[in-house]
């Protein structure tokens, strides 16, 4: 069976990846890219990248998302008039944008007919026609130059006929003209409402593929519209589809199923499936040259030999050309065409091959070489140029070589392309572009000599020297030398660039690279300081010497730089005291690198040298790194030089952040001595971190004029008591009253205890606080007087304030507590004020007077206070008013808990005169709640019956009215009702709900009752009294539909179902129809309901009740009013109403319903069911529904109904999931005949799949394995091999097992079921093309094995198809080992030429054992894998002399002379021990053999070894054998030709001599007329610079 053209893959099936099955629509589903889509449109597709389609309702619209500039979609177009109304399904621009294609269909007389809107952009054109898809493509027609532009559309009329139509547009001038083509479409005859959905080119092939709906694929040539294939490739409807794959080789489409399917070219296949199928030779060729496909090579070769034979050279040039995948572009075809003389007037045929090739694409290499030579000797560069850039020709290191000698701009494009590095760089450097070399290094990743390059480099231009230099250090490449480098620039003594290279190249600060860090500050410090130290204060680097590095800055004057370098503290103070030319700051900075021992010594050098001068710098440094150094040596170096301004000045700068008490200290005993007293205020004041103790008493000590610091130090550490006694004996009052006034008003009450305790006089006190009125703080003055029992003291003082305005709380504290001590109207006082502390003022009254605590506690709210002094004297009425009114329930909570000991008196004091009292109903209302949140119900009512039932203002009060009756719930039932009758002011709902919550039911209906509530006194007797007979008395009572409808719902809760039915039609209220219906029907109350139902439809039009009532018809069997009520108008939701008659098995009835919708479907189902099988089938049919088919055939199976259940089977086989239960069944009765008749009926269905025919095979296997081998020669391909491989191993059915397996691919499971299975399987031909192909190489060995075990005689075959792939050394060591060595010999002479060591050792072996000497003369001789050592051993030893010749011979070949010859002396072989000794190259072999043959008297050997090895022999040797044993005649021809050769040699000598001097006399006249210096023609570089070598000597 031939392979087929196409190559057919499902990519993805849509539901599989959660792709719902209702988007998998046209209208949802799309193969576009999923961008920004506008969403006001109709449809829309992408056109290009980067540009989308939009189609409206009446317009086409491009947007080029890309284009900043379009912020809106530009308008191309209207829609044509033919396309008004339709569904659009497509939109194609071509290449170049100006043509397009709209399609849309629409329905007409049960037809699907399309239109296509073809759009011009250059001519503002459209057209409309018929069509249902199109597609724009490009050809190159036989000739042309340029493409051709075609428009593709293919369309089904309304009468059937289908078209594709081919047409041309834009047709360019000069170019051929594409002949318009239609040929038919083929439909199958039940595809007869098949239309095409896409028509799609394929740029790469050239073929048109057109999709239809129904899955079918057509093939056609876009340039002949020739139908190369045809084919349904899916059963379900396509409904959208694309190009796919490179170059848009193929096309992609989704099913309604979801899945994703491609179908591209198959190139192994095409061409020769038109060969073979179509005939077509001619389309086989051009698809072949288009697209590079196999299949046709032999033609092409054929008809190119043919047209060269019969002289048709220009075309045969074209073949050449056109030749796919460059078959036939080799040198061969070239130098035959250039070997061809064009006829007169004619294009030469070589001319005609390039013309075509560079017209169609590209030259290959070799192409390319032929034609750039001609060109160029032309002078056409410009043309080649052209070419080059179109990359028309290929580059190559050969074409760069012809180019280099006529363009070196020229040869470097081409030796870039062809990527030839050495040749690239030499001509960027020939050109001066010395920039472009380090890239293209780097981006080919090239490596060149880079110091020499530099060095040509450095000659030409020493700057671009430096850039390049650089780039090579900045880019990192590999392997450079820098010392190299350097000397490049430094011998041409390029200081500046030698300096910016080094910068750039040591710029990472590596300590490898230290020594070039000093040769660059060695070679700067002596040519150019500057340059050193600008580098050096860059601090770039810190890997060189810096010893070395110091002393020449030294030398150079830079001082600062010295410093920098030297760590000896001896070179240091020397350079140091340079500071006149030292920066100040830097130097100040410098110190910050040294040691505190450093610092100190340097400091005191300084100092030593020059105090004056170096005072400042000294105090800058000290203030600088006073934490580092200490303070305690700071101070103790300037003590040192007896400078206290340098202590003063370096303390003041340390001293704000020091917290070292000394340094404070010494700081402000420095600012006395030189008179600084501000800053000793300032210390006293601000500092944090002196000993105040040690200050103090320095101040006191030091006798200061002003004495404000010890004032400060007193004041902040409270040692005021100290400084008033201070002043008061040394009777400075002026600093009391400073410091009072001026510095802490608020110290006065500590200053007056002071004063008091020394026993001041009271007037000066007074007149002190009369000059503080205002500022000083009372509470503590009086206290403290207070604590001297001197308290009315202060009352000026205090009156004073008052008159001030202070409104302080402890000025009336005061006032207070003397108005209470002189009996001064204390009481008035209290109630009035509203500034005094309550809290203070009532505790101070306590035990004075509790009246005056207890109105100072009232006045203050103090709770707590009240409560206490209440109780403790028994003012109880007191308690009993304040708590009323002060109506706080946290603290009635407090005083009626049960551990308040004065409750009871409490509680009568509130009952029997607080309360009564009280007119503020919200004070009543919370202690009302705290009589409840306390629990004392029985005070609650009794304190309620007093308020309510008796006149009061509260008697009305709803509030209260409640509290009464809720709390006679809680603690006396047994009142609760009369409350009832006699109050009429209380919340009826919530009471009654109180009631029900409990258990006081009756109570609850009393309350609802009494106010008229019908439906919650209902509830309550329904609910909870549950009685329905009483609630049925009520409501007949009541009489109201409302009351009726509660009824009705309660008894249908009770299951009292006939009364409830009763009940709602009494109210008239089918509102509750679904509860009602529910629960009838589960209580088979359908008699019953159905007065009820009948009712309902009076006023609800509900699907629920018709529904309901027409089942309640059928369950009561009366069908003729259930068929009434379906002809009437109805709302019942029929299907559903089917589905319930037919769950509860009433079949005739449900078969009345779905009869009345026509639903098939389950039709069916139900006549299986009223085994009406024929009638079943037919509604199958027509619902055409896998699961009633599934039903129907399971029905007709079990009753034995197999031409039925065939009819249903091949509906459902057709469904691949649905394959495995469909075998289950049938196979479970036993019926497998049937089942293998139903699948071979199927395989003939269009939508027959792979499930089928894998099935079958199974079957097959199972059932009639004699039938398995021909389905599946026929069908392979179609089954799923995997599937099928399984059961065949399982009914142990092996050739067709191998057949499988081979055609899956699994070649190595074919080779081991082959071995395996010999018996059945084996067949050495297949066998041999099987075992070539597997991938496990263990496979080739166990073949081995099994020939060698079983089929010896063919071994030798099997090996020769195997030599490639198998170890041939292992191979000959598994015969070795079996010792079958000899039944592979003619394979061993085959793989000899490769070698091998196991090899020719094991055919050395043979031949030995076989005593083939010539064989193995010529093994050893041809091959020398093997140990000749060993095997010369070996022959030595035979008892052929073949055999000891051939060891002497090897012996021979690998230089062991002496065994050679020895051995060739005992078999006497002369000839071979001569040859053996001439062979040796050595003089004392041959003098031995000469000696040999000499001893034992073989005159004529003697003359043969003479000769032989003339060269070998001395003269001397052979002189003294001659005369010792009488030889002279023997020796006679080796002395002449001895004398002769020394004449010649004399004479050539003499000569050789002649010609020397007549040189050497010319070479000396030549010396004598040359200049000295030389001439003009030599080179600088050898004449050398002169001062070379001072550069060095700089160094």
């Amino acid at each position: 069976m031939a392979d087929l053209p196409i190559k057919f893959q499902e990519h993805l099936v849509l539901s599989s990846v959660e792709v719902p099955e209702n988007a998998i629509t046209f209208a949802t589903c799309t193969l576009e890219s999923d961008k920004y889509v506008c969403e006001d449109i109709v449809y829309w597709k992408w056109v290009s990248e980067s540009t989308l389609g939009l189609i409206s309702e009446t317009s086409i619209y491009h947007w080029d998302i890309t284009d900043a500039s379009q912020d809106a979609p530009v308008k191309i177009t209207d829609r044509h008039a033919s396309l008004a109304g339709a569904q659009i399904i497509g939109y194609t621009v071509n290449k170049a944008g100006n043509w397009s294609a709209l399609t849309g269909i629409r329905q007409k007389d049960q037809k699907i007919v399309g239109n296509i809107q073809l759009y011009s952009k250059d001519r503002n054109v459209s057209q409309g026609i018929e069509g249902h898809s199109a597609a724009f493509g490009t050809l190159r027609l036989d000739g042309a130059t340029v493409d051709t532009q075609v428009f593709t559309f293919a369309n089904r009329s309304a009468t059937g006929a289908a078209k594709l139509h081919v047409v041309e547009i834009d047709h360019q001038e000069g170019a051929p003209i594409y002949q318009k083509k239609a040929v038919d479409l083929f439909f199958p005859p039940e595809a007869s409402n098949d239309f095409p959905v896409s028509v799609q080119v394929s740029v790469k092939y050239g073929i048109i593929y057109i999709i239809t709906k129904y899955g079918f694929i057509h093939l056609y040539d876009l340039e002949t519209a020739v139908c190369i294939y045809m084919n349904r490739i899916s059963s379900e409807t396509i409904f959208t589809a694309s190009t796919y794959g490179p170059e848009q080789s193929g096309v992609l489409v989704i099913n309604k199923k979801g899945q994703v399917l491609s179908v591209s070219v198959n190139e192994n296949t095409i061409v020769e499936y038109i060969l073979n199928n179509l005939s077509n030779t001619a389309l086989a060729l051009g698809l072949a040259s288009r697209g590079g496909l196999p299949g046709a090579d032999s033609l092409y070769s054929q008809q190119f030999n043919q047209l060269l034979n019969a002289g048709n050279y220009l075309e045969a040039a074209k073949v050449a050309a056109t030749s796919p995948r460059g078959l036939l572009r080799t040198q061969e075809t070239i130098q035959r065409l250039k070997n061809i003389q064009a006829a007169p007037g004619q294009i030469s045929p070589i001319l005609q091959y390039f013309s075509t090739l560079l017209d169609k694409g590209s030259l290959n290499k070799f192409e390319s070489i032929e034609l750039a030579l001609p060109v160029l000797q032309q002078d056409r560069k410009p043309l080649f140029e052209k070419w080059l850039k179109e990359n028309k020709l290929e580059s190559s290191e050969q074409l760069g070589d012809i180019v280099r000698n006529f363009d070196l701009s020229l040869a470097l494009s081409v030796y870039l392309r062809a990527n030839v590095p050495l040749k690239v760089v030499a001509a960027f450097a020939e050109l001066g572009e010395f920039d472009k070399i380090l890239p293209y290094c780097q981006k080919v990743n090239y490596t060149p000599d880079y110091a020499v390059l530099l060095q040509n480099i450095v000659r030409v231009n020493p700057d671009k020297a430096t850039e390049f230099a650089t780039q090579l250090v900045n880019t990192g490449t590999s392997g450079l030398n820098l010392d190299r480098i350097v000397d490049v620039f430094l011998s041409q003594n390029l200081i500046q660039q030698a300096t910016a290279f080094l910068l750039d190249a040591l710029k990472d600060n590596s300590p490898d690279q230290g020594h070039l860090q000093t040769r660059l500050l060695e070679v700067n410090l002596i040519n150019a300081p500057q340059v050193a130290d600008a580098i050096l204060g860059n601090e770039m680097f810190s890997h060189y010497d810096r010893a070395r590095i110091a002393q020449l800055c030294e030398k150079a004057g830079l001082y600062q730089r010295a410093l920098e370098h030297y760590d000896d503290l001896k070179d240091i103070k020397r350079v140091v005291v340079h500071t006149n030319v030292l920066n100040p700051d830097w130097l100040v900075g410098y110190f910050g690198k040294l040691t505190v021992e450093q610092t100190l010594e340097s400091l005191r050098e300084m100092l030593t040298v020059n105090i004056r001068q170096n005072l400042q710098v000294v105090i800058q440094v000290a203030t600088k790194y006073s934490d580092l150094v200490g303070p305690v040596n700071l101070i103790k170096l300037f003590e040192e030089f007896k400078t206290p301004e340098g202590l003063y000045y370096y303390l003041q700068s340390i001293v704000n952040l020091s917290q070292d008490s000394d340094v404070v200290l010494k700081y402000v005993q420095s600012a006395a001595a030189i008179g600084q007293f501000s800053e000793i205020e300032r210390i006293a004041r601000d500092n944090n971190y002196y000993n105040p103790e040690k200050l103090k008493n320095f101040l006191k000590d030091a006798k200061l004029a002003d004495q404000l610091p010890l004032i400060i130090v007193c004041n902040r550490f409270d040692f005021v008591h100290d400084l008033v006694l201070y002043l008061y004996q040394q009777q400075q009052f002026k600093f009391i009253e400073v410091y009072v006034q001026r510095v802490n008003p608020a110290k006065t009450p500590e200053v007056v205890g002071g004063l008091l305790d020394v026993d001041c006089d009271e007037s000066i006190i007074k007149d002190l606080l009369q000059t503080v009125v205002g500022q000083v703080p009372i509470e503590p003055l009086v206290a403290e007087v207070e604590k001297r029992n001197r308290l009315k003291l202060l009352l000026p003082f205090l009156e004073a304030v008052l008159n001030g305005g202070s409104k302080e709380p402890a000025l009336f504290d005061a006032l207070a507590k003397i108005y209470i001590d002189s009996n001064n109207n204390p009481e008035k006082f209290l109630k009035e004020n509203e500034f005094y502390n309550t809290l203070v003022v009532g505790k101070y009254c306590e035990s004075r007077d509790p009246y005056l605590a207890y109105t100072a506690y009232e006045k203050g709210k103090n709770d707590m206070e009240l409560i206490r002094i209440t109780n403790e004297n028994s003012m109880y009425k007191h308690q009993a008013r304040y708590l009323v009114a002060r109506a706080d329930p946290d603290l009635w909570t407090y005083v009626l808990s049960d551990e308040n000991i004065h409750r009871r008196s409490l509680i009568d004091q509130v009952v029997g005169t607080a309360v009564p009292e009280s007119t503020n109903p919200e004070d009543v209302s919370i202690a009302v709640k705290s009589f409840m949140s306390a629990d004392l119900p029985g005070e609650l009512i009794e304190l309620l019956d007093k308020i309510i039932l008796e006149p009061s203002p509260f008697n009305d009060n709803q509030n209260l009215q409640n509290l009464l009756i809720l709390t006679a719930i809680k603690a006396d039932k047994s009142r609760v009702s009369d409350y009832i009758e006699r109050l009429d002011n209380y919340d009826a709902e919530d009471i009654a709900q109180i009631c029900i919550e409990n258990g006081l039911f009756e109570e609850a209906f009393q309350v609802h009752k009494k106010h008229n509530n019908h439906s919650s006194a209902l509830e309550v007797l329904v609910d909870h009294v549950l009685s329905l007979d009483r609630a049925e008395d009520y409501a007949e009572k009541v009489d109201e539909p409302s009351v009726w409808s509660q009824l009705g719902k309660a008894q249908l809760n009770g299951l009292r179902i006939n009364d409830a039915l009763e009940s709602y039609k009494r109210a008239k209220d089918p509102s509750n129809f679904a509860e009602t219906i529910e629960i009838a029907t589960r209580a088979g109350k359908d008699e019953e309901l159905i007065s009820y139902l009948e009712m309902a439809r009076q006023t609800l039009r509900e699907p629920l009740v018709d529904g309901q009532l027409l089942i309640s018809y059928a369950n009561a069997e009366r069908l003729d009013d259930l068929k009434n009520l379906l002809s009437s108008p109805n709302v019942a939701e029929l299907e559903s109403v089917g589905d319930r008659l037919y769950n509860q098995k009433q079949y005739e009835a449900a078969k009345i319903v779905f009869t009345s919708i026509s639903n098939w479907a389950k039709l069916a189902s139900t006549l299986v069911f009223l085994n009406d099988y024929q009638s079943a089938v037919d509604c199958a049919r027509k619902a055409s529904n896998i699961k009633v088919w599934k039903q129907v055939n399971e029905a007709c199976i079990e009753h034995k109904e197999f031409r039925l259940a065939q009819i249903c089977g091949l509906n459902l086989i057709v469904h691949a999931e649905e394959l495995k239960d469909l075998v289950e069944r049938y196979e479970y009765i036993g019926c497998f005949d049937e089942l293998i008749s139903l699948f071979e009926q199927g395989l003939g269905l269009e939508r027959a799949h792979m499930g089928m025919f894998t099935e079958l095979a199974i079957l097959y296997s199972k059932y009639h394995p004699e039938q398995l081998m021909e389905h599946l020669k026929l069908f392979w391909s179609r089954i799923n091999i995997p599937k099928v491989i399984r059961a065949c191993e399982q009914a142990h059915l092996w050739p067709e097992l191998v057949f499988l397996y081979c055609h899956y691919d699994e070649w190595d499971n074919a080779s081991l079921a082959m071995i395996e299975r010999a018996a059945d399987a084996f067949d050495h031909n297949s066998f041999k093309e099987i075992v070539v192909k597997v991938t496990n190489l263990e496979i080739y060995y166990k073949a081995i094995n099994f020939y060698m075990a079983e089929q010896p005689h063919l071994i030798t075959d099997l090996l020769s198809a195997l030599t490639a792939r198998i170890d041939i050394s292992r191979v000959v060591r598994m015969f070795q080992k079996s010792d079958n060595l000899p039944m592979i010999k003619p394979f061993l002479v085959n793989v000899q030429s490769q070698n091998l060591l196991a090899v020719n050792n094991a055919y050395h072996d043979l031949l030995i054992e076989e005593e083939d000497y010539k064989s193995l003369r010529d093994s050893v001789d041809n091959f020398d894998r093997y140990d000749p050592l060993d095997l010369a051993e070996r022959l030595e030893k035979h008892d052929l002399i073949f055999f000891r010749q051939i060891a002497a011979h090897l012996y021979k070949k690998n230089k062991k002379w002496n065994k050679s010859i020895a051995l060739s002396k005992e078999d006497k072989l002369w000839k071979d021990v001569i040859t053996t000794a001439a062979t040796s190259e050595k003089t004392e072999v041959a003098e031995d053999v000469l000696r040999y043959f000499v001893d034992i008297g073989n005159k004529e050997c003697y003359v043969a070894t003479l000769y032989t090895c003339y060269h070998l022999i001395r003269r001397d040797v052979v002189s003294e054998l001659s005369w010792r044993h009488g030889l002279k005649d023997y020796t006679m021809p080796y002395t002449i030709n001895i004398e002769r050769e020394q004449g010649d040699l004399l004479a050539q000598l003499v000569k050789d001599n002649e010609e020397r001097k007549e040189k050497e006399k010319a070479r000396a006249t030549q010396e004598e007329q040359t200049p000295i210096l030389g001439g003009a023609n030599r080179l600088m570089i050898t004449q050398g610079t002169g001062y070379s070598n001072g550069i060095g000597a700089a160094f």
